[in-house]
């Protein structure tokens, strides 16, 4: 950390008082004088010529350096002087990524274990989750939840602390018991629809089958790719009969073939955590560094000092003239 002036440049006017002093003439004003009738007889017996008189009010040499010095204060404050830290480099936001997470009433089995303890697939997802969310410093999230209907959790945001709090607020069966996945994909396209970043992602995340009527998920995923949205689907548990989920992993490889994106399986702690590294490497966090330099301005210093200068000097002055008055 250094200091330095921004503006020296703002030094050259040290010398404009007396500029102003030399070259605007004094101000003239008049005052009422003593009428005198004999004024002209006194004239002439004094010999003196009458003629025109101004009185020249002085400052003492107090008030001049006190004037002075105010005047450097202000030019030391419009100068801006400041510390400046070593320059650093700021990730700039580079890309929209929207986790659609299907909250329906069979996310709520408890047929997971996590860290050594049973729980239900929802709460392995989200707290698996958020250290995935916790890693992308440069992109701005929002969280989709959907159920038999699809809510906004938390618009697009670089906040991430609060994403990771309000994954911790959703529960199971907020959104409707069912799974409209074709309805989350359209409403989720619609919220990256609204941001100007051009680099948009869709993590779309189930693990029951389509039983929306309104519109198909292929269908969603066709307005997404119009929209150069890539989506990644990821199903949770193992499809089939008997093994506990009703997983249509055809509709969600579809979807992501569609638009670039691509499907991933995961049945336990272990695959999940691959999932999400893998999903690292296939949309990396990018860090698009703008340069700054950390300042911290001090012209408040010199600015307070002149005023507070002036207001004593004032004030001082005030004091005196009326002692001097009841003198």
């Amino acid at each position: 950390m250094h200091f330095e002036i921004a503006h020296t440049w703002v030094f050259f006017l040290l010398p404009l008082p007396l500029l102003v002093w030399w070259l605007v003439p004094p101000l003239r004003r008049r005052r009422s004088a003593l009428l005198a009738p004999f004024f002209q007889r006194a004239a002439a017996v004094s010999g003196e010529r009458p003629r025109r008189s101004a009185w020249v009010s002085k400052r003492s040499w107090i008030g001049w350096i006190v004037l002075s010095l105010c005047w450097i204060c202000l030019l030391g404050a419009a100068s801006s002087p400041r510390f400046v830290s070593e320059p650093g480099k700021q990730p700039r936001t580079v890309r929209s990524f929207l986790i659609a997470a299907d909250v329906s009433y069979s996310m709520a089995q408890t047929d997971w274990v996590v860290h050594g303890k049973r729980m239900s697939r929802w709460d392995a997802v989200k707290l698996l989750m958020k250290d995935f969310v916790e890693k992308r410093k440069s992109d701005q999230i929002s969280l989709v939840v959907f159920g038999s209907n699809a809510f906004l959790q938390a618009p697009l945001t670089t906040d991430l602390p609060t994403i990771s709090w309000l994954l911790d607020q959703t529960e199971v069966g907020m959104a409707g018991q069912m799974t409209n996945i074709g309805d989350a994909i359209a409403f989720s396209v619609k919220v990256l629809q609204e941001d100007t970043i051009p680099q948009k992602v869709m993590f779309l995340l189930t693990d029951g089958v389509d039983t929306g009527t309104d519109i198909l998920p292929l269908d969603a995923a066709n307005m997404a790719q119009k929209d150069s949205i890539t989506i990644y689907t990821m199903g949770i548990g193992t499809a089939g009969t008997g093994s506990g989920y009703d997983l249509d992993e055809k509709t969600l490889r579809a979807v992501a073939d569609v638009t670039g994106g691509q499907y991933f399986n995961a049945k336990n702690e272990a695959q999940l955590n691959e999932v999400y590294a893998t999903l690292d490497k296939l949309a990396p966090v990018t860090y698009e560094e703008v340069q700054y330099k950390p300042v911290t301005l001090l012209y408040y210093y010199p600015l307070a000092a002149g005023a507070l200068l002036a207001i004593t000097f004032q004030f001082l002055n005030g004091m005196f003239g009326l002692w001097r008055r009841e003198a």
